[in-house]
């Protein structure tokens, strides 16, 4: 909490420990603490006039947590893990009809918990960083100067923000900006055609609003949209901007060969999807392949294809097709997002029968990427290659490849003996996969481990690995550890929230949720942890009959003020039934065809 001269921590965002800490741990608690003290200038010195406003807390928070990381440790290369860690899951929620917009209106303070959620923090982080990049870093740090300045020790609107930033930059902010925040949702860029004239491209635009489940918007909702573009000969540097202004717009781009691609968007700074004739995406694959498209627009564009996809507007085969293209990527950030990718694909097939049939899919993938990281650390090696070997062989491990496993069990074996310790960046990636193929002394082990650890980083590194057992009574055991006296109670929803992760404990921890239901409204009263536990235990069903018991079950035990957190996770299931019903022949014939 940002308190004005007491920022308090639990122990795990705050202490580090030289040898037993993680990389991803040093990183977030860099993000943590710079988020916290973010908050003395934005929150305490200037304050949002009423919870309308509390993006102005929380979203210029988040944006400065990234900025003092990234002046502090270079190394980290934060703004690009940005895209996947926060621009990436704002767009997912604000695509959907149970989203709000930014500026959110508040009645009633039972509303408020509600609002600390994707949209107030990483929406609101992503469009200051699009306004950043519109307006340039000088007017952009002129404008804040003037707006912390003008209004120290007093509250603000939007407005006030808007008015400073137009000040410093003569460029109207406020118009622009407005239908990012007072709007909900975001547009899809279509490029209806791209054509060759002398030695210029013509590209011809359109905007609306993307919907996730690929329905036509009836409020013909329009956003002025700072635009970008890079071009193959030169593709780190922007060759053309513009603002796309209204329903459909031609722009002609200079100096542009004709056997060149031209991309939109390049490092992912707009908050837009952009839908690429099938032709021109085919162009970028050469450019994915040998890795001469930056990391940010791979990223882009594998993203934006992969929501075209949930929202019925691509195949899963296309987009499978393109992760396999991926097979040489060796770019932490890049496969954070195929591993969203493939994560969210798995969840949705996890319950079918040809689910060991796209493990196999995966194993294949990952097999290259596995040769190059390997287990132990090399000498100066860089931080995001330091993350990286936890996410393959963390992966691999889910989809039970065999070397893995007996690696990871021979390196247990170790490490409970006492021969050697397993290092802090792959602790969790090694108790999930001996749980996934381990009995009950192997969970019992990873207890007593828990029981006598005293580092609370470590201990919540276990509690959350419980999940990955494949046995049901296992997997119920870890249920009913988590709401003991074992655990403190801001752990507690994450180890019920791992049970949820597997096909076979998604149903139990549900069930564990409705029959504990008055415990866990006691322990969290009403808060955000309670709303993070429901969203993300029933989010990944794909049934109608789940999406009517997830509804039932509330209307029985009504929530006052969090309404639009059952709508958003009864939204969710109901898209991935769609989802399955429409792709789940298609992915079984390509998966076969392997």
């Amino acid at each position: 909490m940002e308190n004005w001269g007491l920022i308090t921590f639990r122990e795990s965002c705050v202490l580090v420990d030289e040898v037993n800490s993680s990389t991803s741990t040093r990183q977030w608690v860099a993000i943590v603490v710079g988020h916290e003290i973010a908050h003395q200038w934005f929150g305490n010195l200037v304050t949002m006039e009423w919870w309308t406003d509390l993006w102005l807390n929380e979203g210029y928070a988040s944006f400065t947590e990234n900025f003092c990381v990234d002046h502090l440790f270079p190394e980290m290369d934060i703004w690009t893990q940005f895209v996947t860690s926060e621009h990436i899951k704002a767009l997912e929620l604000d695509a959907m009809k149970n989203s709000h917009p930014i500026e959110v209106p508040i009645g009633h303070p039972s509303e408020i918990d509600e609002i600390f959620d994707n949209i107030s923090y990483y929406k609101g982080a992503s469009v200051i960083r699009m306004l950043h990049r519109y307006i340039g870093d000088d007017d952009f740090r002129k404008g804040m100067n003037l707006y912390l300045t003008r209004h120290s020790y007093s509250n603000t609107f939007t407005e006030d923000l808007w008015l400073a930033l137009e000040e410093a930059s003569s460029k109207p902010v406020k118009d622009l900006m407005s239908t990012w925040t007072k709007q909900m949702g975001f547009p899809l860029i279509n490029i209806e055609s791209c054509k060759q004239v002398n030695n210029s491209r013509e590209i011809v635009l359109s905007q609306s609003k993307f919907c996730a489940d690929g329905s036509i918007d009836d409020q013909n909702s329009l956003w002025l949209v700072p635009l970008s573009f890079s071009k193959s000969s030169a593709p780190t540097e922007e060759c053309f901007k513009a603002v796309l202004k209204g329903p459909k717009a031609t722009f002609t781009i200079p100096n542009i060969e004709a056997n060149e691609w031209i991309k939109l968007n390049p490092g992912t700074y707009g908050f837009y999807r952009t839908k690429y004739p099938r032709e021109l995406l085919q162009q970028f694959v050469p450019s994915i392949e040998s890795k001469t498209l930056p990391p940010l627009d791979r990223i882009g564009l594998l993203d934006d294809l992969f929501a075209l996809v949930t929202s019925g507007k691509a195949s899963t085969v296309t987009l499978m097709e393109l992760i396999l293209a991926m097979i040489n990527e060796d770019n932490y950030v890049v496969w954070s997002t195929i591993s969203n990718c493939l994560g969210k694909i798995s969840v949705l097939i996890s319950s079918t029968e040809f689910e060991l049939q796209y493990h196999k899919f995966g194993r294949t993938l990952l097999s290259k990427i596995y040769e190059k990281t390997g287990w132990t650390k090399k000498a100066n090696e860089s931080h995001l290659d330091t993350l990286l070997r936890p996410l393959v062989i963390g992966t691999l491990g889910l989809y039970g490849d065999e070397r893995v496993i007996a690696e990871a069990k021979k390196k247990f074996e170790e490490h409970i003996s006492g021969k050697a310790t397993i290092p802090a960046d792959l602790r969790s990636a090694v108790y999930k996969a001996v749980l996934s193929t381990g009995d009950e002394t192997t969970f019992e082990t990873l207890l007593k481990l828990y029981r006598k650890e005293e580092l609370h980083e470590e201990k919540e590194r276990i509690s959350n690995s419980l999940g990955a057992t494949r046995k049901p009574e296992l997997l119920s055991r870890a249920l009913e550890f988590a709401i003991s006296d074992e655990v403190r109670a801001q752990n507690a929803a994450f180890i019920v929230i791992s049970v949820g992760l597997r096909a076979k404990g998604r149903e139990l921890a549900w069930e564990f949720i409705k029959n504990n239901w008055k415990t866990f409204q006691n322990m969290y009263e009403n808060g955000p942890l309670l709303i993070r536990l429901v969203n993300r235990s029933t989010e990944n069903f794909a049934s109608e009959e789940k999406a009517q018991d997830v509804e039932s079950f509330f209307k029985e035990n009504p929530w006052p003020g969090f309404e639009r957190t059952i709508q958003q996770s009864v939204e969710s299931i109901r898209l991935n039934a769609a989802w399955l019903k429409r792709d789940r022949d298609s992915i079984q014939e390509y998966l076969s065809k392997l």
